[in-house]
């Protein structure tokens, strides 16, 4: 894959029908099957949902990781932060997992041997033989920038980024997992999040923020029960 050159362009793309129907067949060209299940994490919830909440999406399932239909700001503020790191070159794997041990202590306690297979998949080594962080440069650039996707918002854009009208359209069931410290998705987005839109399942895991990692058998379990649970009958309550 490459990068984009406007990270909001990728949001964009979902929501204009040609390119939308494009990405759809492409999606269901990649499964085994004309429906698939998306996990996402926190802009890949975004995405998730967006594509859950069209007529013609194949989605069956969808997990969303830590994220919900409203952004608060001063979360996406605090992600600013941590992406500005984007740039910073590396002399070592070791040096790499330092940084990411530093920057990504709230996502919860981790192994450390799984910190040092993060620090493997999140870095790149340039021809001058440092690594940099595997992040797309254009998603900084447009968080600098605040440009918009061009989706449909809601009217609470004072307090974050509000997706409700998105999410009021999503039909498939969805299984929202949450950290318990996360300033992302907040206990009151969950609350309404389960009253309106979709059947909703819910797990939360205590002693971590936004997001957690899955790399746990206590976090994997819930999304591998979900995705692997038999369909309800038809009829059936």
């Amino acid at each position: 894959s490459q990068y984009l050159s406007d990270a909001a362009a990728l949001l964009a793309r979902l929501t204009a029908p040609p390119k939308r129907v494009s990405l759809l067949r492409r999606l269901q060209g990649a499964s085994e099957g004309p429906r698939i299940d998306w996990v996402g994490t926190s802009m890949g919830g975004l995405i998730g949902m967006m594509l859950a909440a069209r007529r013609d999406s194949p989605i069956r399932r969808l997990v969303l990781n830590d994220v919900g239909p409203m952004v608060p700001w001063n979360a996406l503020a605090r992600l600013k932060l941590t992406a500005m790191g984007v740039g910073t070159r590396f002399a070592s794997l070791e040096e790499v997992e330092r940084h990411l041990r530093d920057t990504c202590a709230q996502f919860g306690p981790l192994e450390d041997r799984q910190w040092r297979r993060l620090a493997q998949h999140d870095s790149r080594r340039g021809e001058n033989g440092a690594y940099t962080l595997a992040l797309d440069p254009a998603i900084v650039n447009s968080m600098r920038r605040g440009g918009s996707a061009g989706v449909e918002f809601g009217n609470d854009f004072l307090f974050g980024i509000d997706l409700w009208p998105t999410w009021d359209q999503v039909e498939c069931p969805t299984l929202v997992l949450r950290g318990a410290e996360s300033d992302l998705l907040l206990e009151s987005t969950v609350r309404r999040m389960r009253v309106g839109g979709p059947r909703v399942e819910f797990v939360e895991f205590p002693g971590v923020g936004h997001a957690p990692w899955l790399m746990s058998e206590e976090q994997i379990a819930p999304v591998r029960d979900f995705i692997l649970a038999p369909e309800p009958r038809k009829g059936a309550a």
